[in-house]
């Protein structure tokens, strides 16, 4: 069929550089999806924008897919811009009348409510029973540390760990330099926070001393109880053993029991849980210092008579844990093998800092941030995170808020008490400027204000928008008389 033909004299009006129909229905869904678009970025993306100007320090104009001008703020100290994710910022060495009372190694350091305290040790020749604590300040320091109740016996090398309001010490050489068994309990105040006295596993009425003698074995909270992992025996020879104390339900923990065994016997190791996986990296193996990674599955299976896996029924007994281990390949491993290193887990990373290869203490800062599925890609480095001594080792570490702290430790100058903080949490560029998109410095107010300077600035842009195109429509709506008012204004501009 052909089309009508137009009178004669009248021809079509074209658009968009005359490729298309004014009267075609291209044109008019090119038309309606600009104020679709336009009504949305004017009543919604402007409004919001408006909202984080004020309680952010940067905000987002546009899309930012990629950005190859990045300035970053001089607070991160020479950090790459943008700065990888999971980075520390360089350490600051704490004030000498922030350190130990007399230089510590192999003891632990855990963080009790608004309390760091630093747990037994060694002074490089006997073990010591002191505990040590001080306070923890919001603005990523700490006071003084002051002597509290001390061991019921000396220990280093065990595995200490705050969980459930309590503190507990596993295991550890003795004075004699002998692996143990022994559990001590310690829990604080719930009022006041003050630190009370230890009580052994006996008297606290637990049955968590550890089933064999161990020292320098890592230990990690799971959500129903505590893992603990390999550790040296009464030969000092590392272990494949790993043990699980269930908690009850009266929040104690019930005695440890087998849970599997390592792929690879480790001792003096880091260990921590990412999602649903359990990860021991670096320490001592059968050969000496190691750099293989070690990843562990949790998973809860319920089995049934013949060993296959079953669905328990609603308000069936929870199943219980089991672990499947794999040994890390390529750059799954470390860089290099490290023992006695510092080591912690925060937002999803793993970190390791110093630490010996057998020969030689280190520096090194690496860490890693493990996929969902358990997964390492590489682990990274930074030459700006590195510690500011030569090397490192048998020191401790805790984080608190954005911070990491360590205490103790051995250098190239002996044993110390000194203690250091690096920043986790580096700052993102305050401006980039991207192909579609870019990142600009905002207000940050802080509070409350900040809020509410935020909804009423979103408000008021908002309800300006919103008349803008009221007036829109209007003019739209009459074009003549729109047209008329326009002729005005700018007559007046040109006569004023």
């Amino acid at each position: 069929m052909t089309a009508p033909a137009l009178a004669p004299g009248l021809q079509r009006r074209r658009v968009l550089f005359g490729l298309l129909d004014a009267d075609s229905w291209s044109w008019a869904s090119i038309k309606a999806t600009f104020w679709f678009v336009l009504i949305i970025l004017l009543l919604g993306y402007i409004p919001d924008r408006a909202y984080y100007f004020m309680v952010l320090s940067t905000i987002d104009v546009g899309i930012l897919a990629i950005s190859p001008i990045n300035i970053c703020p001089p607070e991160n100290d020479g950090l790459p811009c943008p700065v990888p994710a999971g980075a520390a910022l360089p350490w600051e060495p704490a004030p000498q009348e922030l350190g130990l009372p007399a230089g510590r190694i192999d003891g632990g350091l855990v963080q009790s409510g608004t309390r760091f305290l630093y747990v037994g040790g060694t002074d490089g020749t006997t073990a010591s029973a002191t505990v040590h604590t001080a306070e923890a300040f919001t603005l990523g320091t700490f006071g003084p540390w002051t002597e509290a109740p001390a061991l019921p016996a000396a220990r280093s090398k065990a595995a200490v760990i705050f969980s459930g309001g309590s503190v507990y010490v596993f295991g550890g050489l003795d004075a004699a330099g002998q692996p143990t068994t022994t559990a001590y309990v310690l829990t604080p105040d719930a009022a006041t926070g003050a630190v009370t006295a230890w009580q052994t596993a006996e008297a606290a009425d637990l049955p968590i001393d550890l089933p064999e003698a161990r020292s320098g074995a890592s230990i990690v909270a799971l959500a129903d109880g505590l893992l603990l992992l390999g550790g040296a025996d009464a030969t000092n020879a590392p272990t494949t053993s790993v043990w699980k104390a269930t908690l009850g339900e009266g929040g104690s923990f019930g005695a440890w029991e087998p849970l599997g065994a390592l792929p690879e016997a480790r001792a003096d190791a880091e260990a921590g849980i990412v999602g649903t996986h359990v990860f021991v990296y670096g320490g001592r193996g059968t050969s000496g210092p190691t750099a293989t990674v070690l990843r562990g599955e949790i998973a809860e299976v319920a089995t049934d008579d013949h060993g296959v896996a079953v669905t328990p029924a609603p308000g069936a007994e929870a199943a219980p844990t089991s672990i499947s281990w794999a040994v890390g390949t390529g750059s799954t491993n470390l860089p290099a093998p490290r023992t006695d290193a510092v080591g912690f887990t925060t937002n999803g990373g793993l970190y390791l800092v110093g630490g010996s290869d057998g020969t030689a203490l280190h520096n090194d800062l690496y860490w890693t941030i493990p996929s969902a599925t358990g997964d390492i890609g590489e682990w990274k480095h930074l030459t700006q995170s590195d510690l500011p001594e030569p090397g490192l080792s048998g020191a401790t570490a805790v984080v608190s808020g954005p911070n990491a702290f360590i205490v103790g430790g051995r250098g190239q100058d002996g044993v110390t008490g000194g203690a250091a903080r690096a920043n986790l949490s580096p700052q993102p560029p305050f401006f980039q400027l991207g192909l579609f998109g870019a990142t600009i410095p905002a207000f940050k107010l802080e509070g409350e204000v900040g809020q509410q300077l935020g909804f009423m600035a979103a408000a008021g842009i908002a309800t300006g928008n919103f008349i803008l195109l009221i007036l829109i429509g209007w003019g739209y709506a009459h074009p003549q008389r729109a047209r008329e008012l326009l002729h005005k204004v700018r007559r007046r501009g040109r006569s004023g």
